[in-house]
């Protein structure tokens, strides 16, 4: 079993910027992990992924402006977001997949969030002047 434990959120000004982080106690080396965001009346949707620093990947909402990293040695997921716009208010969730055979999906994909077998309970990011 993994936990996952999300931080960081808050409530910033647009244009301005916030690190998420996400503690995995099962370990993140050499699994898949994502971003998730869901805003008040909206599907869930992916924001990006990453297994490897050179197979992540963006939702095109995002590119350009949040940035995903792992820390292995401290079993630690980041979202680095940048610019941040008022459509970017939502809910954001941590997730992983059990297996470190599987590769990442593409995270704009519909289906995405069905890779993903743990799940945090997420934190809120509100963009609002």
């Amino acid at each position: 079993q993994v936990r996952l434990v999300e931080s960081g959120g808050g409530s910033v000004q647009p244009g301005g910027s916030l690190t998420l982080s996400c503690e995995a106690n099962g370990g993140t080396f050499n699994k898949c992990m994502g971003w998730f965001r869901q805003a008040p009346g909206k599907e869930r949707e992916g924001v990006a992924a990453i297994k490897e620093v050179r197979t992540s990947n963006y939702a095109d909402s995002v590119k350009g402006r949040f940035t995903i990293s792992k820390d292995n040695a401290k079993n630690t997921l980041y979202l680095q977001m940048n610019s941040l716009k008022p459509e970017d208010t939502a809910m954001y969730y941590c997730a992983a997949r059990a297996s470190v055979f599987a590769g990442c999906p593409a995270i704009s994909a519909p289906s995405s969030a069905g890779d993903f077998d743990y799940w945090g309970q997420g934190t809120q990011v509100t963009v609002s002047s």
